[in-house]
Formats: structure tokens, sequence, C-alpha cells
């Protein structure tokens, strides 16, 4: 059976202030897109006959979102969450691409379970995937994943999501490995002996309350024997969900230096501290923890002067089974691929950060960490999207949260800026 390809489709959006942190432009301006390309911004092509028109006046039309950490809980988890349920949820976000860790069941070691997972999320025509593979077979640090397969199944990385690696001389492996082929080795910096049967940041807060804690040097001894590694090997390292302020000076150091290094921080970090926790909430169960006022002030910093590239939602829905028990029981993380927009304009608001440098650190920087170019909006470009009123408010509760996850430490409260349209390789994928 042959396919009619010839005819195209046409979508305009009309009069929405047009912000591209890629080429600087913030304007008043319409959108012209013919099937997945945007074919010119401002002065309507000749003959131009819209299929469809979005009425953006008011609101601002941006890049799509890029985030580095959103698990969608399949295969394995769909009690938690299902692939429809969280690429709804992104795209209901204003996330048009977004990077899946390995942590799944079973983890994805294995090309066909990559290209089942591309495959899947393909069908469903919602925000696109990119998976990282597992690092080690089964993330159990011990035997290195067969990184060549996993890339040619579609892996853009490797990464133990929060598995540790114990045995320095596997990681020196797998780096070594990594770096013949030019390969991004991904790692939450925690030194595993360190962080052990810790469940909260190691201060007042978790004297105070009797729970055990996890050390700032568990981060920072992580991140030195990372970078000493990555000096050995000339490896590309991408440094997940930064915590500390200790942290974030090794960074510092490592960038001044000339290492491939690059990083991101969770969104919840740059907005809670430990103090958040009250009395063993376990919404406030993060992993990394959440630290001191002085950590969260520090990694704001490390953001506005870049060196943090890139924020996330570092989304992790979990059943309520999972969150009504105690803290110390409680499964870390929170749903946040809906708010990660609200939550980036918030921290904006407070840090006084300008809105095109804020969008940036969740499209253009994190795509450029990826090596894609998805994010400028000119002719050519392809055609991912972000249409949002800045104005907006919306109350998070379990009903408007498209996430099957509805643990978030925001339920109950107000957010401010709400996505109308999501627009993914041109295509509508959602409207408010």
């Amino acid at each position: 059976m042959s396919i009619d390809t010839t005819t195209s489709t046409q979508l305009e959006i009309r009069s929405g202030r047009v912000l591209d942190p890629a080429s600087g432009t913030d304007q008043v301006a319409s959108v012209f897109m013919t099937d997945d390309r945007i074919t010119a911004v401002g002065q309507a092509p000749a003959g131009w006959k819209p299929d469809k028109v979005l009425d953006a006046a008011g609101k601002i039309v941006t890049a799509g979102l890029v985030d580095l950490s959103a698990r969608l809980r399949e295969p394995g988890y769909e009690h938690k969450a299902t692939l429809e349920s969280e690429l709804m949820a992104a795209s209901a976000g204003g996330v048009t691409s977004l990077v899946v860790p390995p942590d799944t069941e079973p983890v994805l070691d294995e090309p066909g379970l990559v290209e089942m997972l591309k495959r899947r999320g393909w069908t469903l025509n919602q925000a696109r995937i990119y998976p990282l593979g597992a690092l080690t077979a089964g993330l159990k640090g011990e035997k290195l994943a067969e990184m060549l397969e996993l890339t040619e199944a579609g892996c853009l990385g490797f990464f133990q999501a929060d598995r540790p690696i114990v045995d320095t001389t596997v990681l020196y492996r797998a780096m070594q490995y990594a770096a013949t082929y030019g390969f991004t080795i991904w790692l939450r910096p925690e030194d595993a002996h360190l962080a052990r049967g810790g469940i909260a940041h190691d201060g007042e807060v978790a004297s105070r309350l009797g729970l055990a804690g996890i050390p700032v040097t568990a981060e920072t001894v992580a991140i030195a024997t990372i970078t000493t590694l990555m000096r050995e090997t000339g490896v590309r390292v991408h440094l997940a969900r930064l915590s500390s302020a200790k942290g974030v000076e090794l960074v510092r150091r490592a960038k001044a230096e000339g290492l491939p290094l690059t990083c991101d921080v969770g969104i919840h970090h740059l907005l809670l501290t430990d103090r958040d926790i009250g009395y063993f909430d376990s919404q406030y169960r993060f992993a990394p923890p959440l630290r001191s006022p002085a950590d969260r002030d520090a990694l704001s910093a490390a953001v506005i002067d870049g060196t943090i590239d890139a924020i996330c939602s570092d989304h992790t829905p979990t059943d309520d089974d999972e969150k009504n028990v105690p803290f110390g029981e409680a499964t870390p993380g929170a749903s946040a691929l809906e708010m990660l927009l609200p939550l980036t304009l918030k921290w904006a608001e407070q840090q006084h950060v300008p809105l095109a440098e804020a969008i940036a650190r969740i499209s253009l920087k994190p795509a450029r960490i990826l090596g894609k170019t998805q994010g400028p909006i000119t002719a050519g470009a392809l055609a991912d999207l972000c249409i949002f009123d800045p104005r907006a408010y919306w109350a998070v509760t379990r009903e408007t949260l498209v996430s099957q996850g509805k643990n978030t430490p925001w339920l109950g409260r107000e957010l401010q800026g709400k996505v109308a349209h999501t627009i993914c390789a041109g295509r509508i994928v959602y409207s408010a």
C-alpha cells in the first residue's frame, strides 16, 4: 500500500511573544510552520493558507522544553505510571524531549529493550524519548554493559541512575571504554560508603529529627574521584543532580581546567531545603537529599553563572503506598514534569533572572548537552514549541495533574505559569 505524502500541514501561531534564547529574539510576532519545520517568523510566506491558527496573543512562544531526567516507569513499574500517562504529562508541561534513566525493570541494558521503549514512545505521538543505557549490566556495578550495541539501538549515554559503582576499577574501565568510542557517561555523584544508610542531609534538621544523615562529603568525594578518572581517560561526563555548595566548587574548578564536564540540578533543590521536611513530611524526601539553605543558594548562583548547565525535573512518579509511610521508608522523588516550567519561573523571579535565561536552562542548554539542535525559533528549524501564559495561575491538585504519580511537595499550592499548547515536530500534542 502506498501512502500519499504530498499534502503538507500548515500551522500558524499568531501574535505571541516569541522568546528565543538561541537567537536572542524577544518580540511579538507570528510563527509559521509547515509539517515538522518552522517556515517563517514574522512575515507570512507567500500564498500562506494555514490549516489551523493558534491565537497566542498575551502568551509566550518559546522552544519546547528539554528535560534531562524523567522516569516514565515503563517497563516494569506500570503500577506507578505508564509511558502513556507520563508522556501526556510531559506534553501538558511543555516538554517536547526527555531523557529516560535506565533503572526500569528489566534494566535498559539490552538493545531490544531500548528499541521497544523508543518504538512505544513513537507510537504514542507525544514528546520524543532519549534513553540512557545502563552503564553496567543490570546496574549491578560489576560488569560493563554492551555500550556499543546500546548506542546503535538509540542510547545517547550511559548511566547508573541511583545505583552505585562501588568498585572504582569498574568505573575506570567504563570510562576508558566510553572515551575510546566518544560516548558520554552520566553519573550521580554520591559515594556509596559515605551515603550508606542515610536518608536526609547530614545537618541540624536530621540531627533534631533523629534521621540518618548523608554528608556533603558523599558528593564531593565522588566528584573528586570522577574528575581524577576523567583526567586519566579523557572521557566526557555529565554529572546528574548536584546538591551542595562544595560540590559546585569542585565542578567549577574542573570546568576551569577544561575537563569535558557538564552537569544539572533538580528544580526542587533550587527552591527547597532540608528545613522543608518539617515534621517528617515524606513528600520532601529526595535523592540526593534536600540540603541546607546555603547549599540551595550556591546551586542557584551556579545556575546563574553557568557552572551548572541545566535544570531538570528529576520526575519520579510514585504511588501513594510509597509516600504514606514513615519518612525513612518513603521512596525518594516526586512528580514534576508538569511543574518544571512554573517552578523554573518561580525560581527566576526569586533570583531576578531574566526570563530568556531561565527558559534557556530548561530548553537550549539541556539540548546542547544532548548534542541536539532543538531550540532555535527560526526558519528551517524543527517545530518544537511551548506556548504558555506567564500570568496564569493554577492549583496543583490530584485532579489537575496529568501524571499518574500524584505525589509532590507542591500539592495543594498555586503556581504561576500555565502551558496553553505544546507542539512537537509540528504536531499539536497538547492544548489546555
